[in-house]
């Protein structure tokens, strides 16, 4: 298989699963539902917890290959900026499909204030996932608008708008309710659609940059 088609492959195969997984999940409780909601929802939703869940599982893989691909594109010394980005950003993300696979298990046996605590903790992924994602565009940002111009301009303008709306995100860890709320609107709904097409651009100037001319050494 061609590094080109590859790379178009990882990219669409990750992005058409996250956006199956966030289908399939539907609408869990938010900040303001009580435990007891909490506890009635994994309980009755646990097909649907597992089956997000599980493609998130495939989707992982195709991450890996995309960013392995992109990191060979960006200057020395972003690249691994980009990487650790990457890997947070995985690692995080099966932290929180651990809890909420827990709370559809058994979430039934769970008190209400236990259940709500849980979600809690998973809520906050959102939040704390803005440093990833930071990590990551970042270093497209700076090689867009480099001497050598190793990306398309209009790719940093992209990827800066991102990282600014990202970097207002981190404030929804202070958030309490409505769109600022942990897991609310603004990190699953604004900040998750601006990042994920800046990721899906990259992957496809990436793909055509393996196409044109062959990729820098890896450092």
């Amino acid at each position: 298989m061609k590094r080109s088609t590859a790379v178009i492959s990882a990219t669409v195969g990750f992005a058409l699963r996250y956006l199956g997984s966030t289908i399939a999940l539907g609408n869990p409780p938010d900040a303001n539902a009580s435990g007891a909601t909490v506890v009635h929802w994994f309980s009755t939703h646990g097909g649907n917890v597992r089956t997000w869940a599980w493609l998130l599982t495939l989707a992982s893989p195709l991450f890996a290959l995309y960013a392995a691909f992109v990191r060979v594109h960006l200057p020395v010394g972003l690249r691994d900026l980009f990487l650790i980005g990457a890997i947070a950003f995985l690692a995080e993300t099966a932290i929180q499909t651990w809890i909420a696979l827990a709370l559809s298990w058994h979430g039934s046996a769970l008190s209400p204030a236990t259940a709500r605590t849980f979600l809690d903790v998973a809520d906050y992924w959102g939040p704390v996932l803005t440093s990833t994602t930071i990590m990551m565009l970042t270093p497209v940002v700076m090689a867009a608008f480099g001497d050598d111009g190793r990306l398309p301009r209009w790719l940093g303008i992209l990827a800066g708008v991102a990282v600014a709306e990202q970097l207002v995100e981190t404030l929804t860890i202070f958030g309490k309710h409505g769109f600022m709320a942990p897991g609310g609107p603004m990190n699953v709904i604004l900040g998750a659609v601006l990042v994920a097409v800046t990721l899906v651009a990259l992957g496809f100037v990436v793909a055509r940059l393996e196409r044109g001319a062959r990729p820098v050494q890896a450092q």
